[in-house]
């Protein structure tokens, strides 16, 4: 399965952001996502909040279920699936039944926090979800990927499912990574990208797009930004023109292209682009920027 899924796959598909589809009517969602296939994209990833998000989005397996049926080729895939909005039964009926419906078109991605011990939560979930597996008939088997971030994450993704898919990561996490899944699994790292040449403007907009000046507290990604060698200094309030340049890709269109590659070189077997938007249709027309470039 893994070797269908990454041909399938290849180079370079798109995440776009729970606000960005929840501000899209669906008959816009159909055009844009027939657009992004036209385009040469292999895959759409979709993200979800936890369930105590102040903002709901659009459920994500019912969103997947859009843009399968509005395209004829294009692989749909949870970007991630909150463990804490469906139990684990639910997740894998609903992705089976996917799976059944559109053959080597869904990628299940799996993530969030259940209880104190995320890794311990996230285990049993898989655990419930494979014991669902094998007391139902519905659907087909279906590839499955782990958010992950730190060596334990990438051990349970390596063990219990077909990949890891990093969100918002340096590609000096790329490599480390690939070291830590081995050759056979999937890598599939999400790439922020902003079409803006000014490097004040274009830092600045990353700022405050993501709030990053008020995260003082210390989070997962703090802690592996440590881990990847960035300082308290590059970590701290709006964090480091250095750390915001390596984790963020900003510029022209080759610009970016060129971070996309050097993932790829890596060892990432397909890499997402998630311009920062939340307007869906300006999503689209940048990946439409900057497709020809990919095809280059």
């Amino acid at each position: 399965m893994i070797e269908q899924t990454r041909e399938r796959l290849g180079g370079f598909g798109v995440w776009i952001s729970p606000v960005a589809l929840l501000n899209a009517p669906i008959d816009q969602q159909r055009e844009g996502f027939a657009r992004i296939e036209a385009l040469g994209y292999r895959s759409v990833w979709f993200g979800e909040p936890p369930a105590v998000a102040p903002v709901v989005g659009r459920e994500v397996i019912a969103q997947l279920a859009v843009a399968l049926a509005s395209t004829e080729r294009l692989v749909a895939a949870s970007g991630i699936a909150n463990i804490s909005r469906r139990d684990a039964g639910t997740t894998h009926s609903a992705a089976a039944t996917l799976a059944e419906a559109y053959p080597g078109r869904l990628v299940l991605g799996l993530g969030g926090k259940i209880g104190d011990r995320p890794l311990t939560g996230l285990r049993t979930y898989l655990d419930q979800m494979d014991a669902a597996a094998e007391l139902s008939s519905v659907g087909v088997p279906y590839p499955r990927v782990l958010a992950a971030l730190g060596p334990k994450a990438h051990a349970l993704a390596a063990e219990r499912t077909h990949g890891a898919h990093p969100f918002l990561q340096p590609v000096k996490h790329t490599e480390s990574a690939r070291q830590l899944l081995g050759p056979d699994r999937l890598l599939i790292p999400h790439q922020a990208l902003l079409l803006e040449t000014d490097a004040d403007t274009a830092r600045g907009q990353m700022r405050t797009m993501l709030a990053l000046g008020q995260r003082d507290a210390e989070t997962p990604y703090t802690r592996h930004y440590r881990r990847l060698g960035y300082t308290n200094a590059d970590i701290a309030g709006e964090r480091s023109d250095a750390l915001i340049d390596d984790t963020f890709a900003w510029g022209t269109p080759k610009t970016i292209t060129r971070r996309l590659h050097d993932h790829l070189d890596a060892g990432a077997d397909h890499v997402l682009l998630h311009p920062l938007t939340d307007d869906f249709a300006e999503v689209v027309d940048q990946l439409a920027e900057i497709a020809p470039h990919l095809r280059g």
